[in-house]
């Protein structure tokens, strides 16, 4: 997975703006690389977790050949899913799953399913 300089910038700039709270959404994906990241609103507005809200037409994106993967930040945490990420993955299972770490600037991609955590190649 291909993250461009441009939409990096753009998740490093959500996860500081909502900082204290953990930042939230979903980075679109066409053949393995991200072409635009779609800022959601953490419902939770939490440090420690996330309730993910985006435009409901964000999820008809796969019906034309996108690949979406779910965003959010950790303020100190390392980029590795929580617990309560694995415990709460719902439709996201087995999917692309990208953390960021405000404090040590880190971006970590991962896929879980079935109570795995898999890393993923992030470029």
């Amino acid at each position: 997975m291909v993250v461009p300089a441009g939409v990096r910038a753009d998740l490093v700039a959500h996860s500081q703006e909502e900082s204290p709270n953990e930042a939230c959404g979903v980075v679109v994906f066409r053949d393995g690389t991200a072409e635009r990241y779609i800022r959601g609103r953490n419902a939770a507005a939490s440090p420690y977790r996330y309730e993910l809200e985006v435009p409901p037409e964000t999820w008809f994106l796969e019906d034309d050949g996108y690949e979406l993967a779910v965003f959010h930040s950790h303020l100190s945490s390392p980029p590795r899913p929580s617990r309560t990420d694995v415990e709460n993955i719902g439709l996201w299972g087995g999917k692309p799953y990208l953390i960021y770490t405000v404090r040590t600037d880190e971006l970590a991609a991962w896929r879980i399913a079935h109570g795995t955590i898999e890393p993923l190649p992030l470029g």
